[in-house]
């Protein structure tokens, strides 16, 4: 690609140069032989032998000068354009590692004008689709190292039970029956993110009553936040909250930050919800007491399979799916979210625009 390239702009100078020389050669034939011939007759000087030596005269330096700008025109535009031209070869060759699956490859720095612009913005479409790769790297083996601990359980307790060296009895079936119900939950985690990755731009937006989301999401916990003897509280202001929002999917994120709050406040605990609107944003936020959670996990919190629990602790279930979930439904709707640690309680908030008609209502 460069050669020919190069040889076609080269081609277009040269046609340019031999224009310009073929327009002053018929100048200087024309009408400065012509004005010549004129003045030596003005003078009574015969002009057949002046005029053969002025026109060969001008058609030599002519034809040198000429000879001399075409070969530096050569050089200089050959090398200016194999300087312009090298950073699109090197992309052309880094496309192919791309290709090939190598996306930790980068084009150099090169000058910042239009092709410096370009370059740059492939190094940041590789640099990309790198960490597109790496996520799906980890997940297929997060999701292999989840599913490998049940399957592990299911296959022993078979396989005793086909040995006959463990009875049938009641508590081996429930072990079966836990871990097939915890490989359930882990494939439906792991759909539930499949789907919240494939929820950006395909929202449906209405308005609905924030408060009254929040309120049917802690509903189906309210057991185990009794039998836990955690109190929970709801900070809202007066009347209906009434923002633009897909219902199912906010309705999704917040069961999710409430099934992670009854999971991980200690027992005895407090767990307080937060919503506030102001700013164009609003805003719900998850205060609870953070137990085993230290300020090292929270740059973590929304990862994929990550647990705040050392060791990757079990005993609380679930597979650390639940606030990736989380953290793709709110960036659906152009929100963000965050964590913080404020004086041992942890504070997991999510926030999103509001457009023009949004606000507290009486």
């Amino acid at each position: 690609m460069k050669r020919y390239l190069i040889l076609k702009l080269l081609g277009v100078n040269l046609a340019v140069i031999g224009f310009v020389i073929i327009m002053v050669w018929i100048s200087i034939d024309t009408l400065a032989a012509g004005y010549f011939v004129t003045l030596m007759e003005k003078y009574n000087i015969s002009p057949e032998p002046a005029h053969a030596m002025f026109v060969n005269a001008v058609h030599r330096y002519l034809l040198w000068a000429s000879l001399a700008a075409v070969i530096l025109a050569v050089l200089l535009s050959y090398i200016l354009m194999r300087r312009v031209l090298a950073p699109l070869v090197r992309m052309t060759v880094i496309t192919r590692e791309i290709a090939a699956g190598n996306f930790s490859v980068r084009v150099p720095g090169v000058a910042p004008d239009e092709v410096g612009q370009l370059a740059g913005a492939f190094n940041r479409m590789a640099e990309s689709l790198e960490k597109m790769e790496t996520l799906r790297r980890n997940l297929m083996i997060d999701v292999a190292h989840e599913l490998r601990t049940p399957l592990t359980n299911i296959r022993g307790y078979l396989e005793a039970l086909a040995e006959e060296v463990l009875p049938p009895s009641k508590d081996t079936l429930d072990l079966l029956h836990k871990e097939t119900l915890r490989l359930a939950r882990l494939v439906e985690d792991v759909l539930q993110l499949a789907r919240a990755d494939a929820s950006h731009g395909r929202l449906e937006p209405e308005p609905v009553d924030l408060k009254d989301l929040v309120e049917a999401a802690a509903a189906p916990y309210a057991a185990a936040l009794t039998q836990k003897s955690i109190t929970l509280q709801i900070h809202a202001p007066g009347g209906r909250i009434i923002v633009p929002a897909d219902r199912k999917r906010i309705g999704r994120a917040l069961r999710n930050l409430t099934d992670n709050a009854a999971r991980y406040t200690p027992p005895g605990g407090h767990l307080d919800i937060y919503i506030e609107t102001g700013n164009r944003q609003a805003r719900v936020e998850y205060a609870n007491d953070a137990g085993e959670l230290s300020r090292a996990d929270l740059p973590y919190l929304f990862e994929r399979f990550y647990r705040g629990e050392k060791s990757r602790s079990r005993r609380h279930g679930g597979a650390g799916i639940g606030l990736a979930i989380v953290k793709e439904l709110v960036e659906a709707h152009g929100g963000t979210v965050g964590a913080d640690l404020i004086e041992g309680r942890v504070r997991i908030w999510f926030s999103f625009p509001l457009d023009g008609n949004i606000g507290s209502q009486n």
